[in-house]
């Protein structure tokens, strides 16, 4: 039985639990391991290509490098609709499978979150539930080869390249022991991952087509390579940027010794996701930056409107006194010596 809207925020009964870790098992763990299990975390192993995979990420790239050639020929309201589709699957990961799925960080009442299902689906990158469930073990086992897009193994690999080749052993084995119950608890990623081929295949191609066509009468063409194909393509590259380049290059004011850093080109283009040393630091933090909505970071702006009007509430954050010792402890002091604090992009909940 999938459970009922009022069950949603109860603890799941012993009889649910344990069809969902059986239902966990089954899609984390292969039946038939395709490279032997190994117990080191950073031992290297190789890794089977997904050529179907490889074949996909090499259609949907040529398809976007048409539809750069035909935003010449499309119409403005087009191009302003691909921008706001961009925008509302940026928000499906970001303020939905990141920050309210994946890290709890805030609560948001059911309208919220069929909304941030559908936007997450525009997105098209698995299940709010497998999302989710990559992102914990992500973060439990951060440049390990437990990590699925480990950046340690490289630009490309934590890029997109992971995506192209077998997971490690490791990330089926030590996700196999991350919580995910409470997931499946939540109706809307129950439903959304019981039928979310269809429900992704509408919201990111399909409707994305046939509005601008209906309403504003361009052609099937632009439409479809436009705002589906190449909207789709570069929301993914601005994500990957987050476990690639906001793992690489940028600066650790909160913890020097971790890999994420602060990346503002990060930031802007992924609405808010670039403070990545804050994050990793403070998971628990609904704003992931210990700065406002204007400074880069679209998401907290779009969480607290929505607490403004009741469907966001519980957001966490780290108040100013724990984020600065834990600066003192483990991070770069120097920024502080020639920055002032703006209260205004300082805010305790």
């Amino acid at each position: 039985m999938p459970p009922r809207i009022e069950e949603y925020e109860t603890v799941l009964t012993n009889r649910q639990k344990q069809e969902n870790i059986e239902q966990i098992q089954e899609q984390v763990i292969p039946s038939a391991p395709l490279v032997a299990p190994v117990k080191k975390e950073n031992e290297n192993v190789d890794l089977p290509i997904v050529w179907k995979n490889v074949a996909i990420f090499i259609a949907l790239h040529l398809g976007a490098l048409y539809g750069v050639y035909l935003c010449f020929y499309a119409k403005l309201p087009t191009l302003i609709f691909a921008f706001i589709m961009y925008v509302l699957g940026g928000l499906g990961i970001t303020g939905g499978a990141h920050r309210l799925w994946a890290h709890k960080t805030y609560k948001a009442k059911l309208p919220l979150r069929i909304f941030l299902a559908f936007c997450q689906s525009v997105a098209l990158q698995n299940s709010i539930f497998e999302w989710c469930r990559d992102h914990r073990v992500h973060h439990k086992h951060a440049e390990t080869n437990a990590d699925p897009h480990n950046a340690k193994r490289g630009f490309f690999f934590s890029h997109m390249g992971w995506l192209m080749m077998r997971k490690h052993p490791l990330v089926f084995e030590k996700g196999a022991r991350i919580p995910l119950d409470d997931l499946l608890a939540d109706p809307v990623v129950y439903y959304q991952r019981k039928y979310y081929k269809p429900i992704a295949i509408f919201c990111c191609f399909v409707f994305p087509t046939i509005a601008p066509m209906i309403l504003w009468g361009e052609s099937f063409t632009v439409a479809y390579f436009v705002p589906a194909i190449l909207r789709y393509v570069w929301t993914l590259h601005i994500t990957w940027l987050v476990n690639s380049v906001a793992h690489m290059w940028g600066w650790k004011p909160y913890d020097k010794r971790i890999n994420p850093v602060e990346n503002l080109f990060v930031s802007l283009g992924a609405i808010g996701e670039g403070f990545h040393n804050y994050h990793h630091t403070f998971p628990q933090d609904y704003a992931t930056s210990e700065y406002g909505a204007a400074y880069l970071n679209f998401t907290k702006g779009f969480i607290d409107a929505m607490a403004f009007i009741g469907q966001a509430y519980d957001r966490n954050k780290m108040s100013e006194e724990t984020v600065l010792k834990r600066r003192q402890r483990t991070g770069d002091l120097s920024e502080l010596e020639h920055r002032e604090h703006d209260e205004s992009h300082e805010h305790d909940y």
